[in-house]
């Protein structure tokens, strides 16, 4: 079958692709900007891409069109389809026809490190010997890719919850049918297609109303929204994970710091886990992904002994290099809890020298200013903010004043460049948040550093 994908660029239409491929598709695609870096590993594997959504592609006569989320009513291409009453579907409907349909499905969802929980699973499968698929929103370093169809019963799916195409506003979630299912945490997000909390919830329960009786939900031990979702109904195991506070002891916790420490079933020990992974939301998500495995019938003790090999993704805290005695850190962090968490785990692990953080409100939500309030209390943990305005029409400036003289902003990405470079000494710590490219800040900040230090 010949399938063309429209916005075939994004993290997951470029999964999907992939994964057609492999399946013995003839897969060709299209996007508004052919962007690495996911056109590259699209060309690395054959698969022709055009540059826009123009209605010739028409002439393609794909046996079906792909259309992702991205693209929505308006759009040259998607008329034409529509006009030509030509057989389309969505990416997540396909994903769960052609791939999900007869496999273990492990899905990973939550406001909050879904990419790096359903890395560490898709990880600790592999290293169980169980051959795996998944299809990851980043790229997990063990693996070098972000989907593979695999070869066993299991298939690792991060499971979002943002909407699925312009014919279908329900997440993308509801399509999966997973048997395993880890609800990681639950927060207000994605201001432009949900009105609040509530609407989200809702979706979680419909994720919810998916799974079997025999399969299993792996949820914190304390998160009052993820309750109200489980108090509307539940079908199915569920079994909590975290930090036990004096009440009902979670199935799963542990025992130790962030970088050593035991985990705990029911109680007992069953496991270590020593890595250079860093904050107590990674421990979390550690402790969610053990619980998954041990579903799918992996030993707590080789799980535990896998993320003890496990090195990260790309973009989760990840150092982009060193001058000077001044690191640079890449990091995804784009909603003021994850930013916090992130300052916070950078924290922990380099307790000497400052850390100066560098921000770009990129997100939908963050466009629209809805978290904007929250803003300085996630920025409070580093010594100096820089935040990147450019891009946004609220007043960075004033929504970051309670910070005073230790928060900075530029609507010039140079100029902001320049402010850092000026600013660093040896021994601190750059951490870059934002879910885009940042103008190759990381790249700038670097040869900034570099020079400054040639000059000295």
């Amino acid at each position: 079958m010949h399938i063309h994908i429209l916005g075939i660029c994004g993290t997951f239409m470029g999964g999907v692709a992939a994964l057609a491929q492999a399946g013995g598709h003839r897969v060709t695609g299209c996007d508004a900007q052919v962007y690495p870096p996911m056109s590259e590993q699209l060309q690395a594997l054959g698969i022709d891409l055009v540059e826009g959504f123009g209605a010739e592609q028409l002439a393609l006569r794909p046996d079906l069109w792909v259309v992702g989320n991205a693209v929505s009513r308006g759009n040259p291409l998607l008329e034409a389809i529509l006009d030509a009453q030509q057989a389309y579907t969505s990416g997540p409907q396909w994903l769960a026809e052609h791939v999900l349909a007869r496999r273990w499905t492990l899905a990973v969802a939550g406001t909050h490190g879904k990419t790096t929980t359903s890395s560490m699973l898709a990880w600790i499968l592999d290293q169980a010997g169980r051959r795996p698929g998944f299809l990851i929103g980043g790229v997990a370093q063990d693996f070098g890719v972000s989907a593979r169809l695999g070869e066993g019963e299991c298939f690792v799916v991060e499971a979002d919850e943002y909407d699925t195409a312009f014919c279908d506003k329900r997440s993308k979630f509801v399509h999966y049918r997973p048997r395993t299912a880890i609800l990681n945490n639950l927060e207000y997000d994605h201001a432009d297609i949900f009105p609040d909390l509530a609407a989200i919830e809702t979706q979680f329960h419909h994720l919810v109303r998916t799974v079997p009786r025999r399969g299993r939900l792996i949820v914190p031990a304390h998160s009052s929204a993820l309750d109200r979702v489980l108090q509307r109904g539940c079908w199915s195991e569920v079994q909590r994970f975290g930090n036990p506070d004096g009440a009902a002891q979670p199935a799963w916790s542990f025992r130790g710091d962030e970088q050593d420490f035991e985990v705990l079933a029911q109680g007992r020990a069953v496991g270590r886990v020593r890595w250079s992974q860093m904050g107590a939301h990674n421990r979390d998500n550690a402790l969610a992904a053990v619980a998954a495995a041990a579903h799918a019938g992996v030993d707590p003790a080789s799980a535990c002994e896998a993320l003890g090999r496990f090195q990260g993704v790309r973009r989760r805290m990840q150092l982009r290099g060193s001058e000077g005695g001044i690191e640079v850190y890449d990091d995804f962090a784009h909603h003021p809890t994850a930013i916090a968490t992130t300052i916070a785990g950078l924290r922990r692990a380099r307790p000497d020298g400052r850390i100066l953080a560098v921000f770009e409100p990129r997100s939908n939500t963050m466009k629209l200013g809805s978290m904007k309030l929250q803003l300085p209390g996630a920025l409070a943990g580093a010594d100096i903010s820089f935040g990147y305005a450019g891009g946004i029409d609220w007043d960075l400036a004033q929504a970051l004043a309670p910070l005073g003289a230790r928060a900075r902003t530029h609507r010039d990405l140079q100029a902001l460049v320049d402010d850092v470079v000026a600013s660093a000494c040896p021994g601190d710590h750059v951490l870059v948040m934002s879910n885009g490219g940042f103008g190759g800040i990381h790249e700038r900040l670097l040869r900034g550093l570099r020079e400054g230090v040639k000059a000295r």
